[in-house]
């Protein structure tokens, strides 16, 4: 999957300066909060499915099936949306379409496929077949999966069982012949560009000291419109700045000659960055400049009346460098065995309120709505479920007070003392349901022993050399009252295979927990003065996502891609063991 970051730390640390800079580390990560306000979103991968079958069902008399696929994307509402229709093949019944599909991936969802087969009828073999009225084909049987179960597999190529529901028999279906379907990862989705870039002679915006410059790489789009793809990092008091390398994939672009604008801006704290300059060019124009290697002369936008102009600076870019390379993508280290192990946290405290009474943010609806904690768990644990593969997930509970004990900050919540692990996503819904009846809610709310149980696990999985990578899912409803200690466990687990996700859930006031979230804020630092290796932890509060368009998995797992490559990359670790 393609994404642009620089090749240390993940592009958050500043030239010249130590990597215990806070400022510098504070500028970056704000930088990162202003991307993100301009549309940019993470990653994403263009998959190829090609299909073929075996064994289908003769429907003509004189001669084979003449079959046709119609491929689909299955809503969370059950509707279909139809994606495309390979070729007609005439008759076999093992047949191999030529006709590819192109989908994107994307991690933070569940991308439920349907296809279904056709006989299509001699009469319709010299029609489009993106005109053909399906009810008037032979319906030959259909499959389903998950496009994510495609991408797990080590060959990418799995095999379903099509089935037809027998009408005279309800609620009875046959196989009827089997679907293989194989994907593969575009290849731009894995070619990446380095780039190091400088510039010289930048204008001064600051009154006691030189500007604060970063770069900010866009695509422009057909309507005019910049959708930032990559970022340097910011760098303090320079007029002729050389930021790190960067790089970002060519799908991310387009395609080398798509235009790019290229803007340097002077960092400001309070997020209103001051543009020094800018220039347009594609990769291709980039690679020239490169070449020859001569600096391109910044522009700043003019408005002039009714007129657009542009005032040419004496700034200059300059490309010190430019490589295409491959590079291994989050799909390859999946395919390559790696999985992403699901835990969960879940928030006890009193001020939850009675669990009885509707009110509470644990009341368990009888008609079987789900409360705002089990949205989580389904939504979150819905998704990443399919990326662990026995599926037995670490569950815990903090804040209560069991029977007869005390207040306990991490409780099996399957009230077991031997072991946490439960069976699936289900056995999550059941342990929490019954914890419920057999703890008393307390407090105070204390993340820092739930944090240190996981990175224990991780780092367990990391001694045993365990491809591994690890997600906590936190949720709560109240500010932590341990912020420090926090603090100190993810700064630790920021060298581990971990990542955190945090909801937040009722009314309170989280501003304090949107500290330990990088993104909107300065990166953690422990008590010991260490800073955090990474950024580790996204957190989102419910009431912001629950009524948009954006869901809470898509908020808390759009990141988990970067992260997961970003540790693999630091430490050289290739998608193959």
């Amino acid at each position: 999957m393609g994404n642009c970051c620089s090749d240390v730390s993940g592009g958050q640390s500043a030239v010249g300066g130590s990597t215990s800079s806070l400022a510098a580390k504070a500028a970056n990560d704000a930088v990162d909060a202003f991307l993100k306000s301009r549309g940019y979103n993470g990653l994403f991968s263009q998959i190829e499915l090609s299909l073929s079958a075996e064994n289908l069902r003769d429907r003509d008399v004189l001669s084979k099936s003449d079959p046709m696929v119609v491929l689909y994307m299955k809503g969370s509402d059950g509707s279909l949306q139809e994606l495309g229709r390979t070729e007609v093949i005439l008759n076999s019944l093992s047949p191999k379409w030529i006709r590819k599909y192109m989908v994107t991936y994307q991690f933070e969802m569940v991308q439920n496929l349907v296809f279904r087969v056709y006989d299509v009828d001699s009469q319709f073999h010299n029609v489009d077949v993106k005109v053909l009225k399906l009810e008037e084909q032979q319906f030959l049987g259909e499959a389903s999966c998950t496009l994510s179960e495609i991408v797990m597999k080590t060959n990418r190529i799995v095999t379903l069982d099509l089935t037809y529901e027998e009408f005279s028999v309800p609620a009875h279906s046959r196989k009827c012949g089997q679907l293989t379907v194989h994907a593969e990862e575009s290849f731009a989705s894995k070619t990446s560009v380095e780039l190091i870039l400088r510039c010289s002679d930048l204008e001064g915006k600051d009154l006691f000291s030189k500007s604060d410059p970063f770069l900010i790489i866009s695509k422009i789009t057909e309507s005019g419109i910049l959708v930032p793809i990559c970022k340097t990092e910011v760098l303090k008091n320079d007029h002729s700045p050389k930021w790190k390398q960067v790089s970002l994939s060519i799908q991310q672009v387009g395609s080398k000659d798509s235009p790019l604008t290229v803007e340097c801006f002077n960092f400001n704290s309070n997020g209103k960055h001051d543009l020094l300059g800018k220039v347009q060019k594609s990769l291709a124009g980039l690679e020239k400049l490169h070449s020859v290697a001569t600096g391109e002369n910044m522009f700043v936008p003019l408005s002039v009346g009714q007129n657009h102009q542009n005032k040419v600076l004496k700034s200059q870019l300059f490309v010190d460098k430019y490589s295409e390379n491959i590079q291994h993508t989050f799909l390859d280290y999946l395919a390559g065995g790696y999985e992403l192990n699901f835990m969960v946290a879940i928030d006890f405290t009193a001020s939850n309120g009675n669990s009885r009474l509707p009110d509470s943010l644990h009341y368990i609806d009888p008609s079987g709505r789900p409360n705002a904690y089990q949205r989580a768990i389904l939504d979150v644990g819905g998704v990443l479920q399919f990326y662990d593969y026995d599926k037995k997930f670490p569950a815990w509970g903090f804040g209560a007070r069991p029977i007869d004990g005390p207040v306990s900050h991490c409780f099996n919540l399957n009230g077991s003392s031997n072991y946490c692990e439960v069976e699936g996503i289900h056995g999550i819904m059941t342990a929490y349901t019954s914890a419920l009846h057999n703890v008393s809610l307390a407090g105070p709310t204390l993340f820092g022993h739930i944090v240190t149980n996981a990175a224990q696990i991780a780092s367990a999985s990391v001694a045993r050399n365990e491809r591994k990578y690890f997600v906590l899912l936190i949720i709560t409803d109240g500010v932590i009252t341990d912020l420090q200690e926090t603090k100190d466990a993810f700064v630790m687990a920021s060298d581990l295979p971990l990542s955190i996700l945090i909801v937040g859930v009722g009314g309170a006031d989280f501003k304090e927990m949107e500290i330990l979230d990088a993104d909107k804020g300065e990166r953690l630092e422990s008590s010991s003065g260490r800073v955090a290796s990474r950024d580790i932890v996204q957190f989102v509060p419910f009431r912001d996502v629950q009524n948009g368009e954006v869901s809470v998995v898509q908020s808390l797992l759009a990141e988990l891609p970067s992260q997961f490559l970003t540790y693999v990359r630091a430490r050289g670790i290739g998608p193959n063991a």
